[in-house]
């Protein structure tokens, strides 16, 4: 199947023109998608699905280097050629330092150029999605790490600040984990942290965040969650781990629990880091009272 290639410009002809060069690509076909408008190219651009876009300078009263802002703001990550009339160097940087990864004048544009540019943002562009993935992934189990966990937590916080939403984040650790790794090597544990974290991943929607938060320890922060129902649902983290053995070879089947602990914004503290000392305290709770449960921090 072809990859989609998104363009944005309010001229018809350009459209045409773009269409014509397409197919007199050499390598790659690709299928085009053409946005009139400012605000339809955005939500296309937003929704997701093109392997990459061209996007014109001049799009009405607006311009595409807003366009780019406003779509990197949201957490667009399409690779984006930028394409302009003007041949001003100041045009150039700027498309850059927006966000583009490539930049054609209209007038010069010949269809081995245009393939050539989309050629190196598409390159370009998985390169530093695989950057972006081993800054923000955790390499054994493939979740957020640490560090990623800590700017979401961040900027959920601010969030709770202005809006006044719920925010709650459950903490889990693998109940007797170091005994797991004693008696059976360390790549059976590997492997029970990877079907933890499949089990209970598989239980949280879209909006939610999942990491490892290090060790055999876990953290969920659930958006727009208050501290009741974020129990539930660690309740039914415990319950989805001890449900099945995890099978880690051939003759190896080991029964699995976890302990959870859970906390919430603004009922439990004032900052990120007071909930993750109430959690983390609840966590410990749990641990205290016979492993495989889920405790609030309000119980303690």
């Amino acid at each position: 199947m072809a990859r989609k290639i998104l363009l944005i410009d309010d001229d018809r002809l350009q459209y045409r023109l773009t269409q014509a060069n397409f197919k007199n690509f050499q390598g790659e076909q690709y299928d085009l998608e053409w946005a009139e408008t400012y605000e339809d190219g955005l939500a296309k651009l937003l929704a997701g699905g093109h392997a990459a876009c061209l996007l014109d300078y001049q799009l009405g009263v607006r311009d595409g280097l807003q366009l780019i802002r406003e779509a990197v703001a949201q957490g667009c990550r399409t690779p984006i050629v930028f394409l302009t009339a003007e041949t001003a160097e100041r045009v150039d940087i700027a498309a850059m330092e927006a966000g583009a990864l490539d930049y054609l004048v209209k007038g010069e544009i010949t269809p081995r150029m245009l393939e050539r540019s989309l050629r190196y943002a598409l390159k370009l562009g998985d390169t530093l999605e695989a950057l972006r993935r081993l800054a923000t992934r955790d390499q054994l189990t493939g979740l957020l790490n640490r560090r990623e966990f800590d700017r979401i937590l961040g900027e959920e916080e601010e969030r709770v600040r202005r809006f006044g939403h719920p925010l709650a984040l459950v903490m889990i650790d693998v109940d007797h984990f170091k005994s797991v790794n004693d008696t059976h090597g360390h790549p059976v544990g590997d492997v029970v942290l990877r079907e933890v974290a499949r089990r209970v991943g598989g239980l949280l929607r879209a909006v939610d965040r999942i990491a490892r938060f290090g060790g055999e320890e876990f953290a969920l922060i659930l958006m727009q969650t208050d501290r009741a129902a974020a129990l539930e649902v660690a309740r039914r983290v415990c319950a989805v781990v001890e449900r099945e053995p995890v099978l880690a070879g051939e003759r190896v089947a080991l029964n699995i629990t976890v302990s959870a602990g859970v906390a919430a914004l603004p009922a439990d503290g004032k900052s990120g880091s007071d909930l993750v000392a109430a959690a983390d305290r609840a966590l410990y709770a749990a641990k205290a009272r016979g492993r495989n449960r889920a405790v609030s921090f309000n119980e303690l």
